[in-house]
C-alpha cells in the first residue's frame, strides 16, 4: 500500500487498483521525482495524467503544488481516486477531470489554464505512442519554464526529438525511468 511521503497529508495510506495490469509509481522513484522537483525550486500548477490511484498528484498536492488537476479514464480508478482525496483531506486542492485524456486536455486548453509540471504515466507498453500524440496538446498547456515528466520502463529509449517540447535529460529508478521535458523556444 502506498502513502503520502511529504507535506500536510503526510503518512496517509493510499488505496490502490487491483490487477497486475497496474504498474503504480514506486515510492523510491515518487521521492527522487519531489526530490527533483524541489532542488529546482519549481511549485504551482500540477497536470497529473493517467493518474491511477492519484498517488502523484496528491502527492503533489500535499507538497502545496496549486491547483492539482488529475485526469483519469477508468471508473474504477476514479472511485479510488475520490475516496484517496477524501481520505487525505485534499479536497480543496485537488480536481479530477473524469474523461479520456485528449478530452480533458482539449477542456483544460479551451480553460486557458496552465500548469508549471505535468506528469505522465501511461501504460508502459503504449507510453511512448501517447507521449508523441500528447505532447502539442500539453505543451500547449505549459507555463513558459513549465515541465513534462513522462515516466516509462527503463529498457525503452527516451524520446528527444519533439518539435514542441526539448528533452532535458532522464533519471533511471529501480525498472522505472523519468525522462524530463521543457517547452520549446520555437
Amino acid at each position: 500500500m502506498t502513502r503520502i511521503i511529504s507535506g500536510k497529508a503526510k503518512g496517509v495510506r493510499l488505496l490502490g487498483l487491483p490487477g497486475d495490469k497496474v504498474q503504480p509509481t514506486a515510492g523510491r522513484t515518487k521521492e527522487a521525482l519531489f526530490s527533483i522537483l524541489s532542488s529546482r525550486q519549481i511549485s504551482g500548477a500540477f497536470l497529473d495524467l493517467f493518474s491511477g490511484s492519484g498517488q502523484i498528484g496528491l502527492e503533489a498536492a500535499s507538497r502545496h503544488f496549486r491547483p492539482v488537476v488529475l485526469i483519469e479514464n477508468s471508473r474504477a480508478a476514479q472511485r479510488v481516486i475520490r475516496r484517496n482525496i477524501e481520505n487525505t483531506k485534499l479536497n480543496d486542492d485537488v480536481t479530477l477531470l473524469c474523461s479520456n485524456v485528449n478530452k480533458a486536455l482539449a477542456k483544460l486548453n479551451d480553460s486557458g489554464q496552465k500548469f508549471d509540471v505535468a506528469f505522465m504515466d501511461p501504460p508502459w507498453k503504449l507510453a511512448i505512442d501517447y507521449f508523441h500524440k500528447l505532447a502539442q496538446p500539453i505543451s500547449e498547456l505549459l507555463n513558459s519554464e513549465g515541465l513534462l515528466i513522462l515516466e516509462h520502463h527503463k529498457n525503452v529509449e527516451s524520446p528527444e526529438t519533439v518539435t514542441v517540447l526539448e528533452y532535458l535529460n532522464s533519471c533511471k529508478y529501480g525498472s522505472a525511468m523519468l525522462s524530463f521535458y521543457k517547452k520549446a523556444v520555437v
